[in-house]
């Protein structure tokens, strides 16, 4: 069956998307990645009010406007991410905004609703989800959706445990559509194994963390220049969800192996509302993938991508090489 790629992938200086990342990810970073020919995205619930969300896309939208009027170069689209969840209340006001918007590509999580893809559709958008296994890539590829993003298991936040290579290759056999892999994924030489493994782009967030249009902490890029492999821990203790986070940030709180060890997960605060509850949790216990091994400094956003793009042609060159080594 004949692909049915992202029309906007061609354009682009990397095939990379910079992930939607919870706290992490606002305008500066967006606009950035953006200026520089990677998709840029950041989720709605970075602001604490559709108010505020709306803001933040106008922002980027005239910044992206106003770098294309100066330097008559074409920025790579924006997106934004959805908690498509019953938990999420704002849900239906901020996809009305996306839409007033048109805001070019709208990342869902935690479900794939055909009304919604539809609604994205309608104006030209994308929706691409993130899946961590067969079932839920089934379910969205019968919704509608314009491509899945799979999450390895090494991937920060809410990682799967499935080895990116049986991952790809098991969704590429019923899916025709765009294919990005997240897991690990720091480098260009990253970026170019994840097409080799047949992804059509790398999503990668723990990279983007270091840097200095991020709105991270600046002890959160240290602890991530510090670590290693060996200090993620994937846990379900912080959101009820396994995710990865950054061993010393758990220690910090208190937490120990024990608690992190076990299925469920530990209470922070009674009297608080489930979206507060999980921003307080997420704002002093700091995810990352095991992707952090390759980190060891904090760039701008520019320098960064500038470093990839050098990493990725040389991986290339080098993949060349075999070819003639290998006739």
């Amino acid at each position: 069956m004949e692909q049915q790629k992202a029309p906007f992938i061609d354009s682009l200086s990397l095939p990379a998307v910079a992930a939607p990342m919870f706290l992490i990810s606002g305008p500066k970073l967006v606009i950035e990645c953006c200026k520089n020919g990677i998709v840029g995205t950041f989720p709605a619930l970075n602001q604490r009010t559709t108010e505020g969300f709306e803001k933040w896309v106008v922002e980027i939208k005239q910044a992206l406007a106003d770098y294309e009027k100066e330097t008559g170069k074409k920025p790579a689209p924006f997106g934004v991410n959805l908690i498509v969840h019953q938990t999420n209340k704002r849900v239906q006001a901020d996809l009305a905004i996306c839409i007033k918007h048109q805001v070019p590509l709208i990342i869902t999580s935690l479900g794939a609703v055909p009304q919604l893809i539809n609604a994205v559709h309608s104006y030209g958008g994308l929706v691409f989800h993130d899946v961590i296994k067969k079932r839920h890539a089934q379910k969205a590829a019968e919704a509608g959706v314009d491509g899945l993003i799979l999450v390895a298991a090494g991937a920060g936040g809410h990682a799967g445990t499935l080895n990116p290579m049986s991952l790809v290759t098991e969704i590429k056999s019923f899916f025709n559509k765009t294919i990005l892999l997240s897991g690990c994924i720091s480098t260009g030489r990253d970026i170019a194994s994840a097409m080799q493994m047949g992804a059509d782009m790398a999503y990668m967030g723990t990279r983007f963390i270091n840097t200095t249009e991020s709105m991270a902490d600046e002890k959160y890029r240290q602890m991530i220049i510090d670590s290693g492999a060996s200090d993620i821990v994937y846990t379900a203790a912080v959101s009820g969800v396994n995710a990865n986070f950054l061993r010393p940030s758990l220690e910090a709180m208190g937490i120990t192996e024990e608690q992190w060890s076990q299925p469920s997960k530990i209470k922070f605060g009674a009297d608080e509302d489930a979206m507060k509850e999980e921003a307080k949790a997420w704002s002093t216990i700091w995810s990352a993938g095991q992707g952090v091994t390759s980190i060891k400094e904090t760039l701008s956003t520019h320098d960064l991508i500038t470093q990839l793009k050098s990493e990725f042609r040389t991986a290339i060159e080098e993949q060349q090489k075999l070819l003639e080594q290998y006739p």
